[in-house]
């Protein structure tokens, strides 16, 4: 039960970015009502100017230029500039922006920090007042010291009593008896009064972003140190392989990092998921003679002259070169290298530039091990979570709950396959040695070609077998599914396009005759 629960919390918060986006549609909403609101209150403290209320009036005199309350105004010239901020914010947070040009929706959507300190002042102007002497001067009542209007009438056995030009209160014994038996009529014993509210605007806001803020402190520490490059590969398809050694560096496979490269971007980071991670095995160096000495020879330049702990770690991930950052990041890495795999030993490295990683971030695709039963679906890069859970099970796989992996990669191009080629024979190759064939279904499809094509090498004739023309028939994949796995559970997880992803998100959805039921998880970056 308890291993249930946690499960359902885990999806939970894996939405959100669901929520997320959700809450800004929502702030869009609702201050487009509260401008549409404004801009009517301008208008009518502008032409309903009143001399009896010099309080409560935003406007001078009747008639001002309602342009001048929403910009000579601290209430109004902030809230002219946070829709400005908001406008900026919503559209480069789009689709089309974020895929055309991902600075812009970085650095617009960093502009949050100014609309929260906007919003602060926002309510510093004191237009929201309210009423501090309700018990003197109830609403409704009536101001026998008050000159009548000239619409207004008496009745003619109290016009003697009602004296226009009396200053002084109105003496109590006066009150015509009519008035004093009348429950819904009061008697005004002295002018309105009015205060402005106190700001309460940084009691709610404040909270969160003392806690966003120590949350980026804490990254920022975790994340100071530049990690050690120890190999960079140029993979087919503008594919960029980057492996990596970081103190104290611990993930579990499905996990994610940021990248944040200063000669890049100053600013700009990006997600990339872990293809692979290993702890260095220190015993296993020693016992080859190879422990100090391999990092002897380069430690005088990266290491100092001490060897490695035990808690460090090689990780790796795959970058597709799509943007202007990956492509500067590239040429940065492979810069004056005409190879296109460049695995240098540690100690005759060229310098690479300085890169920070700040992570590991937790993923929905942690829980695919978790499963009795999983589908893995991926579309071109986005195989890259499944290859860390693909290297971890290459280590080792009896200790975890998995017992039937369904792997399912769909490629435009035949070299796309070769990015995790020898991972995908490697563990083939194992299961089958040790009597476990069916722990794992691997389906490749080609979507886009002339003709039969195979994946080039006699090592990759296990693949070449399981390499499919076109595209997944996605209903009677998850009937057979169903039919060999009844009344199981089973994990659907998918890193690709929103198309595949809205299907099969469809599908787990739906009932079957089986018993089987189908869990959704999904991850998008975009």
């Amino acid at each position: 039960l308890s291993e249930i629960i946690l499960r359902k919390t885990r999806r939970l918060l894996d939405k959100s970015k669901t929520f997320h986006v959700t809450c800004g549609v929502t702030i869009c909403i609702f201050s487009v009502l509260h401008v549409a609101a404004h801009l009517v209150n301008a208008l009518n403290f502008s032409e309903n100017y009143n001399e009896d209320f010099l309080a409560i009036n935003v406007a001078n005199y009747r008639g001002e230029d309602p342009r001048k309350l929403l910009f000579a105004t601290v209430p109004g010239l902030t809230g002219v500039i946070m829709v400005l901020v908001l406008f900026l914010m919503c559209t480069a947070s789009t689709y089309a922006i974020r895929v055309s040009n991902y600075d812009i929706f970085w650095y617009t959507h960093n502009l949050f920090f100014v609309f929260y300190m906007l919003l602060m002042l926002h309510v510093s102007g004191g237009v929201l007042k309210y009423q501090t002497n309700l018990e003197e001067h109830p609403p409704g009542c009536f101001n026998p010291n008050k000159t009548f209007r000239q619409n207004m009438t008496v009745p003619k056995a109290f016009e003697e009593l009602f004296p226009d030009y009396t200053t002084e209160p109105f003496p109590e014994d006066l009150v015509p008896e009519p008035f004093v038996q009348n429950s819904f009529m009061r008697i005004c014993s002295e002018e309105p009064k009015f205060q402005s509210h106190f700001p309460e605007t940084w009691f709610w806001i404040s909270g969160p972003l003392c806690l966003y803020c120590v949350e980026r402190l804490y990254r920022y520490i975790r994340s100071n140190k530049p990690v050690t490059i120890t190999s960079v590969i140029s993979h087919p398809s503008n594919v960029l392989e980057v492996r990596m050694i970081k103190d104290d560096f611990k993930a579990r496979p499905g996990q994610y990092v940021i990248l944040h490269c200063p000669r890049v971007s100053a600013l700009e980071s990006h997600p990339f998921t872990l293809t692979m991670v290993r702890n260095i095995n220190k015993d296993r160096l020693m016992k080859r003679g190879l422990w100090c000495s391999w990092f002897t020879l380069a430690g005088r330049q990266r290491h100092g002259n001490k060897c490695p702990t035990d808690t460090k770690a090689t990780f790796g991930v795959h970058l597709k070169v799509v943007g202007d950052w990956t492509e500067r990041f590239r040429d940065l890495l492979l810069l004056h290298s005409s190879q296109d795999t460049e695995i240098l030993p540690i100690f005759q490295q060229r310098r690479y530039p300085k890169l920070y990683v700040d992570g590991p971030f937790g993923s929905p695709f942690e829980e695919s091990l978790n499963y009795e039963v999983s589908l893995c679906v991926a579309g071109g890069i986005g195989v890259t979570p499944f290859a860390s859970i693909l290297n971890t099970l290459l280590d080792r796989w009896k200790c975890y709950k998995l017992r039937r992996l369904y792997f399912i990669w769909v490629c435009r191009d035949i070299e796309s396959f070769r990015w995790f080629a020898d991972l995908l024979c490697m563990l083939h190759n194992k299961l089958w040695q040790e009597n476990r064939p069916d722990y794992i279904n691997i389906q490749l499809y080609l979507s886009q070609t002339d003709g039969i094509q195979k994946i080039i090498g006699e090592k990759y004739q296990a693949l070449n077998s399981r390499l499919l023309i076109g595209r997944p028939r996605w209903k009677l994949l998850f009937d057979e599914i169903a039919k060999c796995n009844r009344r199981k559970t089973i994990g659907v997880f998918c890193c690709g396009p929103n198309k595949i992803s809205k299907i099969l998100h469809k599908l787990s959805n739906s009932s079957n005759s089986y018993g089987t039921r189908f869990e959704y998880n999904k991850e998008s970056f975009s």
